[in-house]
């Protein structure tokens, strides 16, 4: 940037003159050449701001819990498309530069001189990108929130390139920060805005259209990470907020230019287009599920998923895995009583039985020291008492003897011999 003080600062513009404190230089040239191949700023811009926006929607993916790998797998689909697709809207709404009364048909194919409509980008760069899911059969709504902020940061880096090219500024102003117009001219003389080289002429001042919507870009970016730090944004409800904030500015920003364009009632196409999609993303935003998506979700599956527009398919495939992860939760919590009950019987039964042995112990402990107190004490009254018990109780030998004598003088007396009973017989018949 260069800074002029006011009185040396009159520049010459169509015979208007316009003063300025400071402006900002254009680049001399957006195109070097190198041998028989040109080397475009533009083009290097859009390359970059592919490999920051897949490198960065990478890391974001996988923190969220997904497979590493599925970002640059589903940007094989998306890039290709979205490029096609911006090229394509840029055709459609500048046709008379291509097809027009001085227009080159076959300049609609040269991408690389500059010229994306960010609206077809996105559109065509979303269908390939849902391919690629529908491939690999993962969720597009949690993917498009990954990449997201990446996404608008590569928008940003590609405003550079416009900058190079000299293309997408504003109307003229005086303004201190204005962006200087260089004429342009090729090899052959002849004026080339895009491709030439500057001779150091200042063909007008602008309003840096490019460098506002780069800075609104990076603004939007930090807004929608720490957005989805604080409230965990999923289900493609992130990617909706960062298209109604991109069309904001991009509103307010069309409304400043001055170039060429297709106009629908005196209004640029591009703010129409602002306007319409804000209000779809708005809505999807809204209505969109809530919450965010589990790491279990973003794996691969293989069943089939819902679109993206099938809302009542989506809540109720989000509503069901809620339930499942609240019955998941639940047995969770069921085992985790279950084992903390049974550590707890377990110590209590260890603890009994260690009571019960205790006890036993101090039983055995009591009971030995009983008889050991017996065996300390017995010795000395046992041979008195032993004497003593042989003294007044007959031994046993003698006690059964003296029981087999009187048992027989009993029955001898009970029972009279055979003898005796004749003789008394005959005494009685001696007396008849």
């Amino acid at each position: 940037m260069t800074l002029r003080v006011l009185a040396d600062s009159v520049l010459s513009n169509g015979g208007v003159t316009a003063d300025v404190l400071a402006y900002i230089p254009s680049p001399a040239q957006g195109v070097w050449q190198i041998g028989p191949f040109p080397l475009r700023a533009y083009a290097l811009c859009i390359i970059l701001g592919i490999v920051v926006a897949i490198w960065w929607g990478e890391r974001r993916w996988r923190e969220r819990g997904g497979q590493p790998g599925a970002i640059l797998d589903v940007a094989m689909f998306a890039v290709p498309f979205g490029l096609v697709g911006g090229r394509l809207y840029h055709v459609a709404t500048d046709w008379q530069k291509y097809f027009g009364a001085d227009g080159h048909p076959i300049d609609a194919l040269k991408i690389y001189q500059g010229g994306l409509g960010i609206w077809g980008a996105v559109f065509l760069g979303g269908v390939g990108a849902w391919i690629g899911c529908r491939v690999y059969r993962i969720p597009l709504p949690a993917l498009g929130d990954a990449v997201a902020p990446p996404i608008l940061l590569a928008q940003a880096i590609g405003r550079v390139g416009n900058y190079f090219n000299q293309e997408l500024y504003g109307r003229e102003t005086d303004l201190p920060w204005g962006l200087e117009i260089y004429l342009r001219f090729d090899d052959d003389g002849r004026l080339d805005p895009m491709n030439g080289v500057s001779t150091g002429v200042v063909d007008k001042i602008v309003h840096p259209t490019f460098l506002y919507e780069l800075l609104w870009n990076l603004l939007i970016v930090v807004l929608l990470v720490q957005i989805d730090k604080r409230y965990r944004i999923g289900h493609g409800r992130l990617f909706a907020l960062y298209v109604a904030g991109y069309c904001v500015g991009r509103f307010f920003v069309e409304l400043m230019r001055d170039d060429e364009a297709t106009k629908l009632a005196g209004i640029r196409i591009n703010s129409f287009t602002s306007a319409l999609v804000f209000l779809a993303a708005v809505a999807y935003f809204v209505f969109a599920t809530k919450g965010r998506e589990t790491a279990d979700q973003l794996q691969p599956s293989t069943g089939s998923r819902p679109w993206p527009w099938q809302i009542a398919a989506l809540r109720a495939a989000a509503a069901q895995q809620a339930t499942a992860e609240t019955s998941d939760a639940a047995s969770t919590d069921e085992d985790v009583a279950q084992q903390r009950d049974a550590v707890t019987g377990k110590d209590t039964g260890s603890a009994e039985a260690t009571d019960g042995d205790t006890d036993a112990e101090a039983i055995t402990a009591d009971d030995s020291d009983n008889a050991v107190e017996l065996d300390k004490s017995e010795p000395t009254d046992e041979p008195e008492k032993a004497t003593a018990a042989a003294k007044d109780t007959p031994s046993a030998a003698s006690t059964s003897s003296e029981k087999s004598t009187e048992s027989a003088e009993a029955e001898s007396l009970a029972k009279p011999t055979t003898g005796t009973v004749p003789e008394q017989k005959d005494t009685a018949a001696e007396r008849k």
